[in-house]
């Protein structure tokens, strides 16, 4: 085992794992870390965390100190900067005439590099771009592609739901997301009904999606042929977050509600293994 910290360079972007290095570290400090972009400064979010050395990618960077209130204006100035470079960069797209939106703009915290996060719908030159920006900023320049995942996580927004959206509130990481996630809740289809801000599933269809998955398993599936009391039938219908299966009776053309425990019960079904 190993002792780390963990540190967010964005307000609920990826959590980093860095060596404490013997400086005392407490929960929400904000420190100034090397990372293999350059010098950062980041929000401490985990503090004095044990974890396996196989979990982490040795050697650790280390931490270098705890901010100060210099490091603080100098983020807070680069934030502004990265404002003016917006609005640069827009106006050398419209010059260029790239089909290309800027969603963000960010300052490394020794302003050796901006970096420019954009949508697009393909490859994009720009190079040309690229050259102007450098030349005028008199520094690195990167032009980073992201998805419209990453774009709303950034931009923020309400979902359908009338919160504000998990990816820019909470979401370290994005998580698959299927349509089979969907099939099995029960939920409608429909893309407008199952889609998000950004246009793709939404997220929280993995937040459910173990339980659904855990009943679905201790369940009969339905079509399958049953033995009641009441005679034989076939499952009609599931309620997999109450545990109710419904099943048409041949003989008497009605349908009868078990509960999961009463299948069990009457031997309907084999108990299923808990692991």
């Amino acid at each position: 085992m190993i002792q780390v910290i963990g540190v967010r360079f964005k307000k609920v972007g990826k959590i980093y794992y860095f060596d404490p290095n013997n400086i005392d570290v407490r929960l929400d400090d904000s420190v100034i870390v090397e990372t293999a972009r350059g010098v950062e400064f980041g929000k401490v979010v985990i503090v004095n965390k044990e974890v396996d050395v196989e979990d982490i990618v040795l050697p650790l960077k280390k931490i270098q100190r705890i901010a100060t209130e210099k490091d603080e204006r100098n983020v807070q100035e680069n934030k502004r900067l990265a404002k003016e470079a917006l609005d640069i960069c827009n106006e050398k797209i419209t010059t260029h005439n790239l089909d290309m939106k800027i969603v963000d703009v960010e300052y490394t915290f020794d302003r050796n590099k901006i970096i420019f996060y954009f949508t697009a719908e393909g490859r994009i030159d720009f190079r040309d771009l690229v050259k102007d920006l450098a030349a005028l900023f008199k520094t690195r320049i990167e032009l980073r592609q992201i998805g419209v995942r990453d774009e709303a996580k950034l931009l923020g927004g309400i979902g359908p739901c009338g919160r504000m959206l998990c990816c820019s509130t909470f979401l370290g990481d994005f998580e698959p997301v299927s349509i089979k996630m969907a099939k099995d809740q029960n939920l409608s289809l429909n893309p407008a009904k199952i889609s998000g801000l950004c246009g793709r599933l939404m997220c929280c269809l993995k937040y459910e999606n173990d339980t659904y998955e855990e009943a679905k398993r201790q369940m009969p599936d339905l079509g399958k042929e049953v033995h009641t009391s009441y005679g034989t039938g076939k499952v009609v219908g599931l309620n997999m977050l109450e545990k109710i299966v419904q099943i048409e009776i041949y003989e008497q053309g009605n349908v009868i509600e078990y509960t999961l425990d009463e299948l069990i019960e009457e031997e309907i079904i084999v108990a299923p293994v808990i692991r």
